[in-house]
């Protein structure tokens, strides 16, 4: 038997692999996805052996609601109820919220029933405009935590910021402060000497679905991208900037532009709920007297409209690719994005493309120099179809452009860690902040156009008239998107 297998063994390979590409085929026949996307994993499957199973192993499977993230959904629900209950307004306050918001209350809505997020009126904010910013104001508010310290982050290094970070977690845990830390296991580079550090001080910390060897990795797993911090449940830091020393300017290289918040108000709730629930999934802690983590908040002037939009595979929905869909089309006057990462899905085009011919004013500002060769030609793709419905789009110039931000009609903003890629819409753990205020919008709105300075219009007519080994990279890369 073993001699006949030895000796056939690329035919009973072969017989494998149709096996295998037959039950997938029925089964994605099964799933009525839509009939470009089936025919084309159907060809996959059949016409490449080997190679089509493992690309519809990667890529077809259904992500959301994976039983392996099913744990995230033992936190205590009566908790969560109460809480999301204190945080919901009136009937009276609900009205005032629709006369002021108009058409954006469908943002609202949308929020509210894809994932029970409420709007929370009473919040003051902060934009930070690049790293230093951020980091000043986040080692001030730890030296200041009196309970408890939660960071949750994609990357943490133990750089010189990120060392500078970690020493002083273990200054506070000495004092007494309960420190909780989650780091993405692919994105983070930890040394074992600063986990024996972090560990002998006290510090409860968890890496988020470890993988054997993260460097070969890469991104072929589901990762947590958020970027989280809490403190004493009253501040919260939620955005674009991770911890690691390319995201500070003072001895960088290469300019980083960045964006971040520091909430105080209802909306910190919101981040600790989803921090409290991967913290259960990485690390099965049976968290007691939750309502330490909720304080009563009392903050002067905290008068702008907050939600916290949150995506992964544990959603029912795609939420914040559904909202930023929503933004675009229900947009009157203008739509800015700035993205690091432009790979987006054909809806998300022909959302901006509606938007456009409507007469929105719509720009994108994306990076000139990119962190990814692949990213970088996979997005310049994407130009063509934006520039035929006349939308503007934007390259900085002044280094590398990070921040995730969305500005509409001087009311509605996002700030937060959710890329414009499939990545972040269908794949990735993301968490943006949404903002309803037209102080904070035009604040935005601002930032957008002083990056627009340091930023060059694409020129339609040159990009079209590009080589054609530049459109053979691009569409080669395009391939690739869902990777990357």
């Amino acid at each position: 038997m073993l001699k006949f297998l030895g000796n056939n063994i690329w035919l009973f390979l072969i017989i494998l692999n149709y096996i295998i590409a037959v039950s997938a085929v029925i089964t994605v026949i099964l799933k009525n996805l839509n009939p470009t996307k089936t025919l084309s994993y159907i060809v996959v499957l059949v016409f490449f052996p080997f190679l089509g199973p493992l690309v519809y192993y990667l890529f077809g499977q259904e992500y959301r609601k994976n039983k392996i993230f099913n744990r995230k959904y033992v936190l205590n629900k009566t908790v969560i109820k109460a809480v999301k209950k204190e945080q919901a307004f009136n009937k009276q306050e609900l009205q005032k919220v629709n006369n002021y918001l108009d058409e954006k209350v469908k943002l609202v809505k949308l929020l509210h029933s894809n994932q029970n997020e409420p709007l929370t009126l009473s919040n003051k904010i902060d934009i930070l405009k690049n790293g230093d910013d951020k980091f000043e104001k986040l080692f001030a508010d730890i030296k200041q935590a009196k309970h408890h310290i939660n960071i949750e982050y994609y990357i943490i290094k133990d750089d010189v910021i990120g060392s500078k970070l970690l020493n002083l977690l273990c200054e506070k845990s000495k004092e007494g402060v309960i420190v909780r830390m989650s780091y993405d296991d692919v994105g983070s580079k930890i040394s074992n000497k600063m986990k024996s550090k972090l560990a002998h001080f006290g510090i409860q910390h968890h890496a988020f679905m470890p993988v054997l060897l993260p460097k070969f990795t890469g991104k072929m797993n589901y990762r947590n991208h958020r970027k989280i911090a809490i403190i004493d449940g009253k501040i919260g830091y939620v955005g674009g900037i991770n911890i690691g020393d390319e995201y500070v300017n003072t001895n960088n290289k290469t300019f980083w532009r960045d964006t971040h918040l520091r909430i105080q108000g209802e909306a910190v709730k919101s981040l600790q709920i989803h921090f409290l629930s991967t913290w259960h999934f990485v690390s099965s802690e049976a968290i007691k007297n939750y309502k330490l983590f909720f304080p009563e908040l009392k903050i002067e002037n905290a008068n702008v409209g907050l939600q916290i939009a949150a995506s992964g595979p544990d959603t029912d929905w795609a939420n914040i690719m559904e909202l930023t869909l929503t933004a675009i089309i229900t947009a009157t006057n203008y739509v800015y994005i700035t993205t690091p990462y432009f790979v987006p899905n054909d809806e998300m085009i022909k959302a901006l493309q509606i938007a456009s011919k409507s007469g929105v004013d719509v720009n994108l500002l994306i990076p000139e120099k990119s962190d990814s060769w692949v990213v970088k030609h996979a997005s310049n793709s994407y130009l063509e179809g934006l520039f035929k419905a006349g939308i503007n789009v934007y390259k900085y110039q002044k280094g590398f452009i990070h921040a995730k931000t969305m500005v509409v009609d001087d009311i509605f903003a996002m700030v937060g860690t959710s890329n414009m890629d499939y990545r972040s819409f269908n794949i990735n753990f993301e968490i943006n902040s949404v903002i309803y205020d037209k102080v904070n919008a035009k604040e935005l709105k601002s930032h957008f156009l002083q990056d627009l300075e340091d930023s060059k219009l694409v020129n339609p007519e040159v990009y079209i008239n590009r080589s054609k080994f530049d459109k053979l990279k691009e569409s080669y890369c395009r391939l690739w998107s869902p990777l990357i």
